[in-house]
């Protein structure tokens, strides 16, 4: 097998493989703060995260991933000023945050499920570990940390080489890092945040800083070492993560461990899925989330397919037409793999042809720091090849879609129709009627053929005579 290769950020350089423990990978992937639905651009962080652990596993190491959810910690500027985002919608909703909590954590996981992520050996629940916080945060507090009449700080002039993560290089820091009264340095963040006289949050713990709750940086040091032990092997996270999130967990588990321990061997981010507006954001234009594409008729693979299609660090533009794009490849490759079964049980297997060429060529991408693009070119090469035995493709794109997790070998045609939630015609309507209108043409009947399809177009129906997939349509609503 060919070595692999990671481009790892603290580096800026990639990096071969090679695991704290033999034979295993452990993993650690910043997970959602639980206080709105992900947009598409959120779920690209764990599509990469699936795609890597894929790898992992192909390559044959025994993998250990955790997925933290954050319930509680996170400001609304991802710094030290700002409501929490829990608290903040708990009141918006007038519900319990627990209730919020809840709700948001189940949709962030059907939307794990629709894009075929696989399931991680933890989803490690921030709030399950605050007594682990307290006594990290005791741990370090006497050396690395000062109390403030807000909080308790973590002093970033006591480790070395802070913020090499993100590059930061002058002592105004980060531009999202807000001041705070009192703080020795600008970078300097919260470790415990102390609950304001006269206020009672719906989150809150004793502390020996005072009743409050952890800061959103503390949680996945924690989670993480509990979890996989320390050190581990990647960190995954989306860009913006680079720049204080992960700079900030690195700086404590230097204060734990040692200067030279950034707290995993490598760390991974995935880049921005951006609109030709700018970055995608929850609070500019529309909502786009998993829902919003199935309820305009895409099959979630779809969007999965498209963000294979670009390398992880690079930006991906989103649009429909990329989208539509996608799930026309999506259903070719769907087919391609029919038709293959139907020449299985049809016909005895012809000439045998080896395999082994185009496994090797497929490994060798995924191995080049994840080229999934490249190896999707793979993919649709073997799907073409008509002198290897059929069963043998099979096989050989069985293996490979165990790393792209598009399910192609488990979903057929039929499965990846959808109908948008706006369509008023059902697709057994539809299907009556182009049946009608095949007959009708068939009988030479134009002028009927042309009225059902006229009625169709009316109904939202484009029938796409030329579609080279074959008699096929789409709802366009």
């Amino acid at each position: 097998m060919s070595e692999l290769k990671l481009f790892n950020s603290l580096t800026r350089q990639l990096e071969t493989f090679t695991p704290v423990h033999a034979g295993e990978a452990r993993v650690y992937t910043c997970g959602p703060t639980v206080y709105n639905y992900p947009h598409i651009g959120n779920m690209r962080a764990y599509v990469f995260a699936d795609t890597l652990g894929r790898v992992l596993s192909y390559k044959g190491y025994k993998l250990t991933h955790v997925i933290n959810i954050t319930d509680v910690g996170h400001l609304t500027d991802d710094a030290d000023a700002g409501e929490d985002k829990m608290e903040k919608m708990a009141a918006e909703k007038a519900q319990s945050i627990w209730d919020i909590a809840r709700h948001y954590t189940e949709a962030y996981w059907a939307d794990i499920k629709a894009l075929n992520i696989r399931q991680p050996a933890h989803w490690s629940i921030a709030t399950d570990y605050v007594p682990a916080m307290i006594d990290y945060a005791v741990s370090i507090a006497d050396t690395h940390c000062y109390e403030l009449d807000s909080g308790l700080y973590f002093d970033t002039s006591t480790v070395a080489h802070y913020g090499s993560l993100a590059r930061v290089k002058t002592e105004d820091g980060e531009g999202r890092i807000e001041e705070v009264d009192g703080k020795r340095h600008a970078a300097d963040f919260a470790i415990w945040r102390k609950t304001p006289a006269g206020e009672t949050r719906q989150m809150e713990w004793d502390s020996p800083w005072g009743k409050g709750a952890p800061g959103w940086h503390l949680e996945c040091s924690v989670m993480s070492e509990a979890l996989l032990g320390l050190p581990f092997d990647i960190h995954t996270g989306g860009i913006d993560h680079r720049e204080i999130h992960h700079p900030n967990e690195i700086a404590q588990n230097q204060a734990r461990c040692g200067s030279d321990h950034s707290g995993a061997q490598f760390w991974m981010h995935n880049n921005f899925l951006i609109e030709r507006s700018g970055k995608m954001s929850k609070s500019s234009g529309e909502f786009l989330r998993v829902q919003l594409l199935i309820d305009k008729g895409f099959h979630p693979l779809a969007y999965r397919l498209m963000c294979l299609q670009a390398h992880y660090r690079s930006e991906l533009e989103f649009s429909w037409e990329g989208l539509q794009a996608a799930f026309v490849r999506l259903k070719r490759m769907v087919m391609g793999v029919e038709k293959i079964r139907e020449f299985t049980t049809s016909r005895p297997d012809g000439n045998s042809a080896d395999d082994a060429g185009f496994l090797s060529s497929f490994e060798e991408e995924i191995s080049n720091d994840l080229n999934t693009s490249n190896a999707l070119a793979i993919f649709e090469i073997v799907l073409g090849r008509t002198d290897v035995k059929p069963s043998e493709r099979l096989k050989v794109l069985q293996a490979m879609d165990a790393v792209l997790g598009l399910n192609v070998l488990v979903v057929n045609r039929t499965d990846l129709r959808i109908r948008p939630k706006a369509a008023i015609i059902t697709e057994a309507e539809i299907e009556t009627a182009l049946t009608a209108r095949k007959e009708a043409r068939a009988a030479k009947d134009f002028a009927k053929s042309d009225a059902i399809r006229d009625d169709l177009i009316a109904k939202g129906v484009e029938v796409m005579d030329g579609d080279p997939l074959g008699w096929d349509w789409k709802l366009d609503i």
